[in-house]
C-alpha cells in the first residue's frame, strides 16, 4: 500500500480527539469507571454486552502485543522462550508495585524509548513530498477491494481501539482528576492524538522504504519482517527497529491489560486502583497477572500465523468500535450523569458521523466477504443510504433521551464557571437507571446482531487470507 493510506491516519485525529475527550469528561465528572457507568445506567445485561466483547478482544490484543515482542526477539537473536516470560514478569512487577506514580514513570520510560524511531526515519530517507500528498489526497493502491477495506478497518482498530475508552476513563479516575483540570486534560488529549498519528505515520514511511528498497512490497504480513529488511541495508537500523517494536509491544500490553483489569473491577464491584497495594486489591492484581500469563503462554505455541492473527485482531477492534462509541454517546447525553457537561449538539453530530463511517466500513467488509464479486463502490453507496435513513431515526431518540432526564436545578442567574467546574455526578445509587424507548432498545439489539455477524465474517475473511 505504501503511502496511499496515510490519509486514513489524518482522518483518525478527530476520531481520537472526540472519543477520548468524551471519556475524559466522563471520568473527571463522575469519578467512576466506564464499565460501571454502563452497568448502573443501562443494566447488567447491556453492561455484559459492552464488557463481554471487551474482555475477549482485549485478551486477543494482549496476545498480539506478545507476538510483537516475539517478532522483535527473533530478529535480535533471543529465544522467545526467554524473552516472552521475562517480559511477562516485568509487566506484572511494574504494575504490582502498589504505586500509581511508579507505574506511570515506568510507562514514561518505555514511551521515551519509542522516540528511537525518529533517527530510523531520518536514516530511511523518506519521500516527504509524496507523504504530504498522500495525507490530503485519498488514494488506495491496488484499488478499492475487500482486502483494502480490511486493512483500513485494522488501521482504525489499532489506532482507536475500544479498550482505550475504558482505560482512559479509569485512568483519569485513578489520577483523581476533577472538572477543574478539564482544560489540561483536553489539551493532553489533543496533543496525544497528534503524537499517536505522527508516530504511526513514521512507522508507515519506514516500512515503505524497507519494502521498496528491497523489492519486497506486499510480500510480508508482520512488523518483524521490517527489521530484517532494514537489516539488509544497515544492521543498526534493523536492531533499532526491533527495539522499537519490542518496546511498543510492552507498552501496549501494559495498557490493554490494565484497561481489562479496571473493567473487571468495575463489573464485579471490586477494588481496582494502582494506588492500592496487592493485599488491598488482590482480584485486581491477580486478574492482570492471569491475563498476561495466559497471553504469553499462547504466543509460545509454535506454528501460528502471527502476522495474520495480528491483522485480524486489529480489524476486530475496528469492527467493535461502533458499539463502544454508541454507549459512550448515550452516556455523554445523560444529564443525570454529566449535568452541565453533557455533549453539545455539534459534538453529537460529529460522533454520530464517526459511528456511521465505521459501520459503513464493516458493512462493506461483510458484503464483499459473502459475495466476493460485488463492486465495493456500489456497496458503499447503498450502505451509506441505509445509514442516512437510520440516522434520521437515531437523532430524535437522542433528543428524546436528553429531554426526558431532569436538568440540573436552574439558577436565578446564568451559572458562573465555578458552578460548572465544581459540579460532580451524584452517587450512582441515588440515580434511577435509564429506561430506553422501544425504538432505542430495538436499535441496540440490531447493532448487537450486526456486530456478531460482522465478527463471524471477519473470521471467514481471515481464513480466506490464510489460504493464499
Amino acid at each position: 500500500m505504501g503511502y496511499s493510506l496515510l490519509w486514513v491516519l489524518l482522518l483518525l485525529i478527530p476520531v481520537l480527539i472526540v472519543n477520548q475527550e468524551m471519556v475524559v469528561r466522563l471520568g473527571a465528572v463522575t469519578g467512576v469507571g466506564h464499565a460501571r457507568l454502563i452497568n448502573e445506567r443501562f443494566g447488567r445485561g447491556w453492561g455484559w454486552f459492552s464488557v463481554g466483547d471487551l474482555f475477549l478482544l482485549n485478551f486477543l490484543t494482549i496476545v498480539t502485543e506478545f507476538i510483537g515482542i516475539t517478532l522483535a526477539a527473533t530478529y535480535i537473536g533471543i529465544s522467545k522462550y526467554i524473552v516472552v516470560p521475562v517480559s511477562a514478569i516485568a509487566l506484572i512487577a511494574i504494575m504490582a508495585s502498589g504505586s500509581f506514580r511508579r507505574w506511570e514513570r515506568a510507562m514514561f520510560v518505555f514511551i521515551a524509548i519509542t522516540l528511537v524511531q525518529i533517527p530510523i526515519l531520518l536514516m530511511a530517507h523518506p519521500q516527504w513530498a509524496q507523504a504530504a500528498k498522500s495525507f490530503v489526497v485519498p488514494n488506495i493502491s491496488g484499488g478499492v477491494t475487500s482486502d483494502a477495506v480490511l486493512l483500513i478497518i485494522a488501521i482504525v482498530g489499532t489506532t482507536v481501539a475500544p479498550w482505550q475508552l475504558f482505560f482512559q476513563q479509569s485512568n483519569v479516575v485513578d489520577k483523581r482528576i476533577t472538572p477543574r483540570f478539564m482544560g489540561y486534560e483536553r489539551a493532553d488529549t489533543v496533543l496525544g492524538a497528534f503524537i499517536v498519528v505522527i508516530g504511526a505515520t513514521a512507522l508507515v514511511m519506514i516500512g515503505d522504504w524497507a519494502a521498496r528498497s528491497t523489492g519486497t512490497a506486499g510480500g510480508f504480513t508482520d512488523a518483524g519482517a521490517i527489521s530484517h529488511l532494514l537489516g539488509q541495508h544497515n544492521s543498526t537500523l534493523g536492531w533499532l527497529f526491533a527495539i522499537v517494536l519490542m518496546d511498543a509491544s510492552i507498552v501496549g500490553a501494559a495498557a490493554v491489560t490494565l484497561a481489562t483489569s479496571y473493567a473487571f473491577g468495575d463489573v464485579f464491584g471490586l477494588k481496582h486502583s494502582l494506588h492500592r497495594g496487592f493485599a488491598d486489591a488482590k482480584p485486581f492484581y491477580l486478574s492482570y497477572s492471569a491475563m498476561v500469563s495466559f497471553a504469553a503462554a499462547i504466543v509460545l505455541i509454535p506454528g501460528a500465523p502471527l502476522g495474520l492473527i495480528t491483522t485480524a485482531v486489529q480489524a476486530l477492534a475496528g469492527l467493535l468500535l461502533p458499539s463502544a462509541s454508541v454507549f459512550l454517546l448515550l452516556l455523554c447525553n445523560d444529564r443525570e450523569v454529566l449535568g452541565p457537561w453533557v455533549n453539545r449538539p455539534w459534538l453529537n453530530w460529529v460522533a454520530g458521523l464517526i459511528v456511521g463511517v465505521l459501520l459503513l466500513l464493516s458493512g462493506i467488509l461483510m458484503a464483499t466477504t459473502l459475495f466476493p464479486g460485488l463492486d465495493v463502490i456500489v456497496v458503499a453507496g447503498y450502505l451509506a443510504l441505509t445509514l442516512v435513513i437510520l440516522a434520521a431515526a437515531t437523532v430524535p431518540a437522542l433528543r428524546w433521551m436528553g429531554r426526558r432526564q431532569p436538568s440540573p436545578p436552574a439558577a436565578s442567574s446564568p451559572a458562573r464557571p465555578i458552578d460548572r467546574n465544581s459540579w460532580r455526578m451524584p452517587p450512582l445509587t441515588l440515580l434511577e437507571p435509564v429506561t430506553w424507548s422501544p425504538g432505542t432498545r430495538l436499535g441496540m439489539i440490531a447493532l448487537r446482531g450486526y456486530l456478531v455477524v460482522g465478527a463471524v465474517l471477519l473470521i471467514v475473511k481471515a481464513v480466506q487470507l490464510s489460504g493464499r
